[in-house]
């Protein structure tokens, strides 16, 4: 499925934070969002399932227009990994993760047999089948990530979005973890801190600073010592790994960011990721 942004801002209470975001993100990708905190990220992701309305802007799946859709609707074609969650009330794991089939259920009643059968998949998919009859409120940082992200995938939509879904893991799960978005065969929107998982994981990634999106297209020609030095005010150096020759960056001290032009700039190689 794919997403199209156009001209998008979005507000927390009075304070502007998204600013006139256009980009379109093709079916099957993996687009990376980075940014420094308060640039943005989790306001234009949340902007861009329906949880926030946005102030200004559309977006499209495929044709249609988000705001032509009911809240249920949504929820089958987008499933949501947010940074915060409620879940501290006593429930299951199994139970937990099977509530993402509510949106493709027919009013109330039991779970079917190929509900739970997807659910316990899931689990299996991220290391966490063990976890299944634990609570949810007596796991650790990581294992909640896990189990909420086995929650996205019981949902079974075209579309994931994802905020921080690294967060509390240990590297190995990191890893684990992103290779499994990237094997979903899904269009994946995903917010990052970690600059060389993003380039190593993502299709394309984009750059946002001060709620602007100042940079999009392929990691390869998107990140460099300069924007990094310009969007996080940090000094690095750029390395190829001796194994794999992939580029990796090494961070060495802060710097003062200078002035930033706001001005969108845009390099892919990949047909169709495309900045307006």
């Amino acid at each position: 499925m794919n997403i199209t942004i156009e001209h998008l801002d979005a507000h927390r209470g009075s304070r502007r934070i998204v600013k006139d975001v256009s980009l379109t993100v093709p079916s099957g990708t993996v687009l990376g969002l980075l940014g420094p905190n308060g640039s943005g990220k989790s306001t234009l992701l949340r902007a861009m399932c329906g949880i926030d309305n946005p102030s200004a802007g559309t977006v499209y799946l495929d044709e249609t227009n988000l705001n032509t859709l009911n809240r249920r609707q949504i929820a089958q074609r987008i499933a949501v990994m947010t940074q915060e969650h409620s879940e501290e009330f006593e429930i299951s794991v199994l139970d937990l993760v099977l509530l993402g089939r509510i949106p493709h259920g027919k009013g109330f009643g039991r779970d079917s047999a190929a509900d739970i059968a997807l659910a316990y998949e899931s689990l299996a998919q991220v290391g966490a089948s063990h976890l299944a009859e634990r609570s949810f409120s007596a796991l650790s940082g990581g294992e909640r990530q896990r189990v909420l992200f086995a929650r996205a995938l019981t949902q079974d939509t075209p579309v994931l979005i994802l905020d921080e879904p690294t967060n509390h893991l240990d590297i190995a799960h990191q890893l684990e973890l992103l290779d499994l978005i990237r094997g979903t065969q899904r269009t994946v929107l995903i917010a990052l801190h970690d600059l060389n998982l993003a380039a190593r994981h993502c299709d394309a990634i984009g750059v946002l600073a001060d709620g602007h999106l100042i940079a999009h297209g392929n990691p390869d020609d998107i990140l460099s010592t300069s924007l990094i030095r310009s969007v996080f005010g940090v000094e690095s150096t750029q390395v190829g790994h001796p194994r794999t020759g992939h580029t990796h960056y090494l961070f060495d001290s802060r710097s003062a960011p200078p002035e930033r032009d706001t001005a969108v700039h845009t390099t892919s190689v990949q047909e169709g990721i495309t900045i307006q």
